[in-house]
């Protein structure tokens, strides 16, 4: 039993990504905001299996997360999609503290990005009839969610790389 739960340690994990998408957990936000929960999965599972593997299940996480919120006029797959690919290319650096302090930038930058994929999305929408003005508290947002994001990730994304690397090795 306990093998069972070792090899299929990373979809346990998948599953509690939109669970805590979800619950959005108050006392870890800042300003209002959460942390991006998808890139601390996607980020340690794409390193390991690669792009192709991270773009899939990036466009899986997409659809997972699409399908729980309320406002399904906006998707997060282009995002997901997109740091899945590019975080396959990243290689595992030998070096653990520059590894470790790695994760925070990297999962910064994918949130950046898929938060402006997100806002493109928003304001390609609504850009005919509104104001520009209007969307600047986004850009607060965004960047809360970048900063949090990036101090949370050397912590997750450590931890979540560290289990995956464990359960791979017992699979084979």
């Amino acid at each position: 039993m306990n093998k069972f739960f070792i090899k299929k340690l990373p979809i346990i994990f998948f599953i509690f990504v939109p669970i805590i998408f979800l619950w959005h957990p108050n006392w870890l936000g800042f300003l209002g905001v959460q942390p991006y929960w998808p890139l601390f999965w996607l980020l340690p599972w794409s390193i390991i299996y690669g792009s192709i593997n991270g773009l899939i299940f990036g466009l899986f996480l997409g659809l997972i997360l699409d399908s729980v919120t309320l406002d399904s006029n906006f998707t997060q797959i282009p995002g997901l999609m997109l740091c899945g690919i590019l975080f396959g290319r990243i290689e595992l650096h030998r070096d653990f503290l520059v590894g470790h302090f790695r994760y925070g930038l990297i999962c910064s930058f994918g949130n950046f990005l898929c938060g402006t994929l997100y806002f493109l999305q928003i304001l390609f929408k609504n850009f005919s009839y509104s104001n520009f003005l209007l969307f600047l508290p986004s850009f607060q947002n965004i960047l809360a969610e970048v900063f949090l994001t990036g101090f949370f990730a050397p912590l997750i994304c450590s931890q979540l790389l560290r289990m995956f690397k464990f359960s791979r090795r017992k699979l084979n």
